[in-house]
């Protein structure tokens, strides 16, 4: 399981890095890509956190911690990604995301705070 929070650290770390030279370029001062780059540019050190944290031990919380933030990463991000390319919004995905991302954050105190 570190295995794949490594792997997604890297990705999304690839990933912000690509979307912000296409965005410099593409929709330069669009508040919604510029939210949604710096919120996946804070968690990708996050999720290779959780990464390190499962190989010396993590358990339950950890991983549902950290799923729970990449889920809503990839979700939040990806519907603001969506709304400023393409001007349509995708609803209630956006908020969902922020939900889960924010559950994840608990998800990890917890596992934090059980030691």
């Amino acid at each position: 399981m570190s295995r794949l929070f490594l792997f997604l650290a890297c990705v999304l770390g690839f990933a912000v890095v690509a979307l912000a030279a296409a965005g410099a370029h593409l929709f330069p001062g669009d508040a919604l890509f510029q939210t949604a780059l710096q919120m996946q540019a804070w968690h990708v050190p996050v999720v290779l956190a959780v990464g390190v944290w499962l190989r010396v031990g993590g358990g339950v919380w950890v991983r549902a911690g950290g799923g729970a933030l990449v889920l809503g990463l990839v979700l939040f991000c990806g519907a603001l990604y969506a709304h400023a390319v393409t001007g349509v919004s995708l609803g209630p995905v956006a908020p969902v995301g922020g939900t889960l991302m924010m559950l994840g954050w608990l998800g990890l105190a917890v596992a934090a705070a059980r030691g």
